[in-house]
């Protein structure tokens, strides 16, 4: 493989920071930008033909449209402080973000070819699923999912225990095969509990074409744009997984890894 699916956001770089285009990923219908203010300023933003999934990563914030007035929305300081908030933003929508205190926002866009109503996803919102079994054991949190009107975007969150591994036995969604396997890239951002926490995320297909081993620390992101991805967590610390999705068929279809799906039954 002659390109790296594996980026670091730097969190403390004020303002709009992209971090997959269209231009210089593998991924095709799904881009990916960080946003960092400080208390009190303001980013002034449009969607043109995409939607947008804001993922409130810490912070509080006022997110202001010409149909839409999200006032003071966050409550957790950092990912590991309770449930999140979250907004969708529709095509064709101007907007602003205006911090009250320093603010880290991660921005999903993914093409858009109908219109649907702006939402507020607050923690009451959020749907929690423990998912898995002993060894590959983790809390999913839902955003922004099939209860909303949408086009293409999907959120989520996952938090890892440490020695434990997500999305395993590893899964892909790269073609469509309905209601089996629905086509998907997928996009994931990582943090850690401490400073020194890290954990491994893989990237492969069934041929070997792709066969990536990523160390992953805080401010990581890795794309899937295809194939097979699990990744674990080092023991003695807490993993989280920001998982945002660009679906054909919105919603979890996929297929597992046939060598180790034995580990499901």
């Amino acid at each position: 493989m002659d390109m790296t699916y594996k980026r670091h956001w730097d969190d403390k770089k004020e303002g709009l920071t992209p971090l997959y285009t269209l231009g210089n990923s593998g991924c095709h219908a799904m881009e990916i930008d960080g946003l960092f203010l400080k208390a009190g300023s303001t980013y002034s933003g449009d969607t043109a033909e995409t939607e947008y999934g804001l993922t409130l990563l810490g912070g509080t914030c006022t997110v202001k449209g010409a149909d839409f007035d999200y006032a003071h929305i966050g409550k957790r300081k950092n990912v590991f402080d309770g449930k999140a908030y979250a907004v969708y933003l529709p095509r064709h929508t101007a907007f602003t973000v205006t911090a009250d205190t320093d603010l880290k926002i991660m921005i999903a866009k993914c093409p858009a070819d109908a219109d649907h109503a702006p939402v507020l996803v607050t923690p009451d919102d959020v749907i929690v699923k423990n998912l898995g079994k002993p060894g590959f054991e983790r809390e999913a949190h839902f955003l922004v999912d099939e209860r909303m009107k949408a086009c293409r975007i999907y959120i989520g969150e996952n938090f890892i225990r440490g020695g434990q591994w997500s999305s395993f036995p590893g899964h892909k969604h790269d073609v469509n095969n309905m209601p089996t396997e629905g086509f998907a890239e997928e996009i994931y951002y990582y943090e850690y509990d401490k400073p020194t926490g890290y954990g491994i995320q893989q990237v492969y297909t069934a041929d070997r074409v792709i066969d990536e081993a990523y160390p992953v620390r805080n401010g990581d992101i890795v794309e899937i744009p295809k194939g097979y991805h699990p990744c674990c967590v080092a023991p003695g610390y807490t993993g989280y997984l920001l998982w945002m999705m660009s679906c054909d068929n919105r919603g979890f279809y996929m297929t597992a890894d046939p060598e180790q799906d034995w580990q499901n039954h």
